[in-house]
């Protein structure tokens, strides 16, 4: 990374709990690519002024992670269709004071069902009602997913979720399980409250025939280990933060790495 200077290009973003994972995976490709940007995570106080700041600053890209995804909408000029279609975003470039946002998040859901070979006739229970499952929703039925049902409590959020992609809505799991449970809630998020928590219980591990959660930090999350720990198979959060973040690059350098620049980030990433 070169020494800091005046010249350098800023990318930052916005959590309420951010991790390294981002700063590490974004700072180690531009070394590799001799680009004179750097990446630096931030915790807002205030959303409005930090994107404000963003805007007045020229910082040239914004990572928008929970609980911001949705509340940052209005605070941008142009949404792009990938945001729009979802109502979320996670992304916003800043082209000399136009800040426009996007979301990759689906994108990286997108791939990691079709790489997986994910079966479309397979049973999906999805437990949250948030940006972020919001992009996993909307991943699930353009893949062609009919037997859905998204889990969640409130009772606003989360009918209205299933419902606008003709899918059921449950306020609690119950002794429910499905071929392919998602969790999409900071259940198991290092730093929070509920870090130590199990997303699904024993009995819908045991029953799945797939696990996916895309809580990105820990790598292995209680729900992963508990899942590898039956012999399930798994896609990881840790899945999830590469592939957007890629996509996140791209949009904000206008340049995609190779495949081996990209495998060299997350290693490092991964190695803290």
């Amino acid at each position: 990374m070169p020494i800091l200077n005046k010249d350098m290009t800023l990318c930052i973003s916005l959590s309420a709990r951010p991790s390294n994972n981002g700063t590490r995976f974004h700072n180690h490709l531009y070394g590799q690519l001799g680009l004179n940007w750097i990446y630096k995570a931030f915790a807002p106080t205030n959303l409005e002024q930090a994107i404000a700041g963003v805007r007045g600053l020229g910082i040239r890209g914004c990572a928008v992670s929970m609980p911001f995804k949705e509340d940052v909408m209005a605070l941008v000029d142009e949404m792009d269709d990938s945001a729009t279609a979802i109502e979320s975003v996670n992304t916003i470039v800043n082209t000399d004071g136009h800040l426009k946002a996007y979301n990759t998040d689906y994108t990286a859901i997108e791939q990691l069902l079709a790489s997986n070979a994910v079966p479309t006739d397979w049973s999906v229970l999805v437990q949250g009602a948030g940006g972020m499952a919001k992009a996993t929703v909307a991943a699930l039925r353009d893949a062609g997913f009919t037997d859905v049902t998204v889990i969640a409590r409130n009772e606003a959020t989360g009918p209205a979720l299933a419902g606008q992609y003709g899918f059921a809505w449950r306020p609690e799991l119950d002794a429910g399980s499905a071929d392919l449970i998602i969790n999409v809630t900071p259940l198991g998020m290092a730093g929070g409250p509920d870090a130590d928590a199990l997303a699904f219980p024993a009995t819908a591990i045991d029953a799945a025939r797939m696990v996916f959660d895309v809580v990105a930090l820990p790598a292995e999350t209680p729900l992963i280990k508990a899942a590898r720990a039956a012999g399930k198979p798994v896609i990881t959060g840790a899945e999830v933060a590469t592939i957007q973040a890629l996509e996140q690059f791209v949009l904000y350098t206008g340049t995609r790495p190779t495949a081996e620049q990209v495998r060299a980030a997350e290693d490092f990433m991964r190695a803290q």
